[in-house]
């Protein structure tokens, strides 16, 4: 059914729905589609890690192969207590996708572990990070699937999986993965790479229906590093940002959020609670808990009000 993907149940089937939609209107050769449709790779590992009071614990990951037809796959690993394998399915479907429609050499791939890294330490998902490099040892490297951050997972967790991945193969491999910090290879701008690219829709978007910037509120939902980015540079551009969520809480000031004060407050605390007691935006106010999935968020004020739902990837390219 053409129109299953308005339910938007489960990405995999949201995708196939679609891809399916658009195969039909490309004319698409139906041998290509079946090929494409799949992933060439789904793989599913175990992972047992030693935990900081001696237990050991087990967590389940994935790393999905779209396709690797055109190059080696890319794209995000996340960590999240929500992760299934048909999101993995459907991000390294979209990757593939990107990548195509750009002309860039890479496949798409995604994939992640199952767990909660607010209450890991640091040295428990440095266990977890390397076992799961580990796993996936053979699937991994520049001319086969090249990782990078996602969801929950940043240039240190990069930085672990190179090392580990170098580790084994007797050689610094600084090209297995992206989003490594710049001392080893990264690259300039890629932090703030998918905030800048939402920014840039948005100002697209504007162009399209004759809006001024400066008379644009934005709500944005999610406030790890895509959100946070995206907030500091449409702010900067002149967008009043009027309201930012996670899945903890939000703030609403009608008259606009000071981002940059806000951005070093969530940097400081990793959230959003409290910060009107700690700032000069004292009109700030809380607008519930849990908002990552719900609606109530939105706010109703004017159609020149745009909402930013930032998942905090899919990795950029």
């Amino acid at each position: 059914m053409a129109t299953a993907y308005l339910e938007e149940v489960n990405p995999w089937e949201a995708q196939v729905a679609r891809s399916d939609l658009a195969a039909k209107k490309l004319k698409l050769d139906e041998g290509l589609w079946k090929i494409l449709r799949n992933p060439s790779r789904e793989v599913i590992v175990h992972v047992p890690v030693q935990m900081d009071d001696g237990t050991l614990e087990t967590f389940t990951g994935f790393r999905v192969q779209h396709s690797i037809d055109r190059g080696p796959a890319k794209g995000g690993i996340r960590y999240s207590p929500n992760l299934t394998l048909d999101e993995a399915r459907a991000l390294a479907s979209w990757m593939t996708w990107k990548c195509a429609l750009v002309n860039i050499p890479f496949g798409g791939a995604a994939g992640g572990v199952i767990c909660d890294p607010d209450k890991m330490s640091k040295r428990e998902l440095e266990r977890l990070t390397r076992r799961y490099t580990a796993e996936l040892i053979e699937v991994l490297g520049p001319e086969k699937d090249v990782p990078g951050p996602d969801i929950n997972t940043d240039e240190q967790i990069m930085a672990w999986i190179m090392d580990t991945y170098s580790m084994h193969v007797r050689h610094t491999v600084t090209a297995v993965v992206t989003g490594k910090p710049l001392e080893l290879g990264g690259s300039h701008g890629r932090t703030e790479a998918t905030g800048r690219g939402l920014m840039i829709v948005c100002d697209e978007a504007l162009k399209r229906l004759s809006m001024n910037r400066d008379q644009t509120r934005v709500v944005i939902q999610g406030f790890g590093n895509v959100g946070s980015n995206a907030a500091r540079l449409m702010h900067r551009r002149g967008y009043k940002v009027v309201g930012v969520s996670t899945s903890t809480g939000g703030l609403y000031n009608k008259n606009g959020i000071d981002i940059d004060a806000l951005w070093m407050y969530h940097k400081r605390k990793n959230t959003l609670n409290r910060f009107s007691r700690h700032s000069r935006n004292r009109l700030c106010r809380v607008i519930g808990r849990g908002l990552r999935h719900s609606h109530s968020s939105r706010r109703r004020e004017s159609d020149h009000q745009p909402q930013c739902r930032p998942a905090e990837g899919p990795d950029p390219l």
